[in-house]
């Protein structure tokens, strides 16, 4: 057990069952997470709800509180609020807006040719060959954010479930946001803010945070060099531990397992000056706050 890690929470986990290729499945990721001491995790897939997966795994372990959630790709119809509203009956706590099928993602990975293609688009080059073409998705037309995205944040208000902004564009997510706040939606995730097609400055940041937003922090982007570690920390240092939420969006084959990109984001930060205090404020007060 790391006492650093004692009742924190990874909001931002990909396990298997998935359509790609994971480093762990969620029995393997919830013993992880009883015998590193953690409280929970959400399980994340670009393609499905995952809220009937963490009440199996709640039952089979209940010390391990894992998350289900949802992600409004494609394969669940975009943005469609009888999804979510089916999400939030069966218990799932986090919608994702969309991530492999964001029109802005698309726009990015194709105005950047020269990196390896992520495995999820290979699964879209694979499917485009065979005829099948997933719709893209933006949630503004002529500006404006549209009627479907409304009722999908009254269901999210409704459920008091937790909005994460995802893959879209700063403009969508800005007037995403704003709509949120607008319509009571109280738990709010600005998704990994250091990503590349994602990338906010610090004073964008500041201005989401006037939603009651929080702002997250992923090891695997400066651990994979998307960012750099002193980009990512400073990130941090100008936002304060009262408004992050460090995860790790692992579950990549090639990847530690997340438990321990955890650990080492926490030691990371402690090296950088961080207290205890801050880094627990940042993966357990926080995400706790939350998910409870």
């Amino acid at each position: 057990m790391n006492p650093i890690l004692s009742e924190a929470y990874d909001l931002h986990v990909h396990s298997a069952p998935d359509v790609l290729p994971r480093k762990m499945d969620d029995v393997e990721m919830a013993q992880r997470i009883i015998t590193s001491g953690m409280k929970g995790y959400a399980i994340k897939s670009h393609y499905f709800c995952t809220s009937e997966r963490a009440q199996t795994i709640r039952k089979i372990f209940p010390s391990c509180n894992a998350i289900g959630t949802i992600t409004l790709n494609s394969s669940v119809g975009g943005i469609n609020p009888m999804a979510v509203e089916m999400a939030g009956r069966s218990g799932a706590k986090l919608v994702w807006f969309p991530t492999v099928d964001s029109e802005h993602e698309l726009a990015h990975l194709a105005s950047s040719p020269s990196q390896k293609l992520p495995y999820w688009a290979q699964i879209k080059e694979q499917m485009k060959a065979e005829g099948i073409v997933a719709p893209t998705i933006c949630i503004l037309k002529d500006g404006t954010l549209k009627d479907e995205v409304f009722s999908v944040l009254d269901i999210i208000a409704r459920f008091n479930m937790i909005l994460a902004t995802s893959h879209v564009s700063k403009e969508e997510a800005f007037a995403l946001v704003k709509a949120a706040k607008e319509r009571k939606v109280e738990r709010i995730i600005i998704t990994h803010v250091d990503f590349p097609s994602t990338f906010y400055a610090v004073e964008e940041q500041k201005e989401m945070l006037k939603s009651g937003a929080f702002v997250e922090h992923c090891y695997t982007t400066p651990a994979t060099g998307k960012v750099a570690w002193d980009v990512a920390i400073g990130q941090i240092r100008a936002i304060g531990a009262d408004r992050v939420v460090l995860g790790t969006d692992l579950g990549q084959t090639t990847g530690v397992y997340p438990d321990e990109g955890l650990a080492l984001y926490a030691e990371k930060l402690l090296q950088n000056g961080f207290s205890e205090s801050e880094v627990r404020t940042m993966i357990v007060k926080n995400p706790t706050s939350l998910v409870e």
